[in-house]
């Protein structure tokens, strides 16, 4: 019985060391589907974009707006800064998003001061929750 198992054995080896010694060299050195350029790209694009939507909130809350918001809402100002740096691409896309559109219908006249206060009021309400939630 020793003796059929180690044949067996023996069968067994020879038979992965064929296999691996005829197989095409290539097989182990198989083209990627994303190109390390591709994927560079896409993570230069995606910090680029991170970098943005962190600009357009700073621009928000360094506003005289904001700046009033941030008093009224007795936040320090640091901490919501901060708190902004540590939100997902998401999260940061979508108030980034909220706040560009707030500073441009305050801009055309389509929105008053006051509810331009309460927007922002909110932005650092949402930032402040998210950051809770996840913490």
């Amino acid at each position: 019985m020793s003796t059929f198992r180690s044949f067996l054995r023996l069968s067994i080896a020879c038979f992965f060391t064929s296999l691996f010694a005829l197989a095409p060299q290539n097989l182990a050195a198989q083209t990627h589907v994303v190109s390390s350029s591709d994927l560079q790209q896409a993570t230069v694009a995606s910090t680029q974009t991170r970098a943005d939507n962190v600009a357009k909130l700073d621009q928000v809350l360094s506003s005289p707006a904001g700046q009033k918001a941030l008093k009224t809402a007795h936040v320090d100002a640091t901490q919501v800064k901060n708190a902004v740096a540590n939100l997902s691409d998401q999260d940061l896309a979508r108030l980034a998003a909220r706040a560009d559109k707030a500073q441009k219908d305050f801009a055309a006249g389509d929105i008053s001061d006051h509810l331009l206060l309460l927007i922002v009021i909110g932005i650092i309400t949402a930032v402040i929750i998210i950051i809770a939630v996840k913490v």
